[in-house]
């Protein structure tokens, strides 16, 4: 049997004048509130287009189901992780583990921050995690942190430096997920991610100072 097609969650078209992005910006507004109030189970087109205004009819010009307003929201959440990756993990002028760290605090942050809205949308990610478009979104950080492992492990085998990678993306979305489910201050933000960049530091320094394993003579 041949497997199922993912639902197309690309928009149906740009839009191209003033009014048209005002349009989409408004739908998009209003698919944040009603997503972060009313959940993942319960959004839907119509509850969008009556929180933003407009008819369904015009909310379908720009988007063909709800999937497509969901990967919508979703993929400027990555795209804004991206930035947040290529920005810390690419400044040459800092030591690696100095950029580990800065990055570490500035996720925890971001996540305390946008806690509702990344719950609800991991929440909805199996209407459009397997669609071509959600795999390239993710591909795009994921070439960010292989550079940066590349530069901080020169010597280690690529399966070491892919391990690294996986591991710290993994732990540091997952366990910030779970820290920002409750409400945090300041000073427990700050804490919590100085214990987190430790425990990865310590980690890559680690792996730098083994030594690459010799190759058996002929």
């Amino acid at each position: 049997m041949a497997g199922r097609r993912s639902p197309s969650i690309s928009s149906r078209k740009q839009p191209q004048q003033a009014r048209s992005t005002e349009l989409v910006a408004a739908i998009l507004d209003a698919a944040v509130q009603v997503l972060t109030k009313e959940g993942a189970q319960r959004f839907t087109t119509a509850r969008v287009a009556d929180k933003a205004g407009v008819s369904v009819g015009s909310l379908y010009q720009y988007f063909p189901n709800k999937a497509a307003i969901l990967f919508r929201l979703q993929s400027d959440e990555w795209r804004q992780t991206t930035g947040l990756l290529r920005g810390i993990l690419e400044d040459a002028g800092k030591p690696p583990l100095e950029r580990l760290r800065a990055l570490v605090h500035a996720f925890i942050r971001s996540e305390c921050e946008e806690a509702a809205m990344r719950v609800a949308l991991s929440d909805a990610a199996p209407l459009y995690r397997d669609a071509p478009e959600a795999r390239e979104a993710r591909a795009a950080g994921e070439r960010v942190v292989e550079a940066f492992m590349r530069e901080a492990l020169p010597r280690a085998p690529d399966a070491v430096r892919a391990m690294a990678g996986e591991l710290i993306t993994t732990t540091m979305s997952t366990v910030g997920k779970n820290f920002s489910e409750s409400p945090r201050t300041a000073a427990e933000i700050a804490t919590y991610a100085d214990a987190m960049a430790d425990m990865f530091c310590a980690y890559l320094s680690s792996l730098g100072r083994r030594r690459a394993p010799r190759a058996l003579p002929p």
